[in-house]
């Protein structure tokens, strides 16, 4: 099948690129720029790769045009709370208007396209409840959300009126190689696992004491194969671990693992209004199409490090 993915280099999109190589998929990466170009390397003669920003959206709709895949995974977007917040009318064009774009298109050249976006437990904002699942009410805290959550209806709307094969799937807090590790906006646990590579001060808030529902990279990938193949038109997935992860628990292992020394304070009070909380899922929905998490946290972190010291 010819698959187009949308952030194709970044950290998911480029661990997707390498499993449906080994599937002889033929692969077309959608690449805002070339700063990540560096994760998709090894098997830049086996895609193809179009220099496109999402939010340029008759460059988007050029391309899908020309190239009519069969698969569409929409990766693409802005995924830093903080910026949602500095530059919300941008967030709007590139996690919510690109979506719309992109089923348009689809709807307009009637193509048999199946379209898979990629969404996040942050559209919940704070469970009332917990576990949470796909029936779950949401009531997402930042901009960034709200956005990601229009996505998502975006999707049940095309697939209701026009008939299009949409699926969405949900990810909770994830890490692995290659995933940004510099600030601790774009992901918490990348970030506390570099520091604590690099030998630097490692500092984890409210002490540790809140959990959430940690996800290593390999399963997500497996957990997205599921919903392409086995997962049903116009349905959510969450791709969660099912399991809690403390925060103090991560703490350890980094310390355990790299003999850094871990500070715990309190959180800093400008979070209160945006923080999701102790968070997890039931992800029995998705396990009960064949899938389930295999990687434990402590064995992911160390994976992590095995990669940062071979970069």
């Amino acid at each position: 099948m010819k698959i187009m993915i949308t952030g194709g280099a970044g950290f998911i999109g480029s661990h997707l690129c390498d499993e449906l190589i080994k599937e002889n998929h033929e692969i077309v990466v959608l690449a805002r720029n070339t700063n990540k170009k560096h994760n998709i390397a090894h098997i830049m003669d086996k895609i193809r790769i179009e220099q496109l920003d999402t939010t340029n959206f008759q460059s988007l709709e050029r391309s899908i045009e020309k190239n009519t895949p069969d698969i569409i995974f929409h990766l693409a977007g802005e995924t830093s709370h903080k910026k949602s917040f500095e530059n919300p009318l941008y967030d709007i064009e590139t996690n919510s208007k690109s979506t719309l774009c992109i089923l348009e298109k689809i709807k307009n050249l009637n193509l048999k396209c199946k379209f898979i976006l990629g969404s996040t437990f942050i559209v919940i904002g704070k469970p009332l409840k917990l576990p949470v699942d796909e029936e779950t009410p949401c009531n997402p805290t930042t901009i960034y959300g709200a956005n990601r959550l229009s996505s998502e209806n975006y999707c049940k709307i095309y697939h209701n009126v026009y008939g299009l094969d949409t699926l969405i799937f949900r990810i909770t807090n994830s890490f692995g190689p290659r995933e940004q590790y510099l600030t601790p906006t774009k992901n918490a646990i990348n970030f506390l696992i570099y520091k604590a590579f690099k030998g630097e001060d490692v500092t984890i808030y409210n002490h540790g004491k809140f959990f959430r529902d940690v996800i290593y990279i390999s399963d997500v990938i497996s957990g997205l194969k599921t919903v392409m193949y086995k997962g049903k038109p116009g349905e959510l997935y969450w791709i969660a671990s099912g399991k809690q992860t403390w925060f103090y628990e991560i703490g350890g292992w980094l310390e355990e693992i790299t003999n850094t020394k871990v500070r715990y304070v309190d959180a800093p009070t400008y979070t209160e209004k945006v923080d999701v909380g102790n968070f997890v899922v039931n992800n029995s929905k998705l396990m009960s199409l064949g899938w389930k998490p295999e990687i434990q946290v402590k064995d992911g972190i160390k994976n992590t490090i095995d990669y940062l010291k071979s970069i």
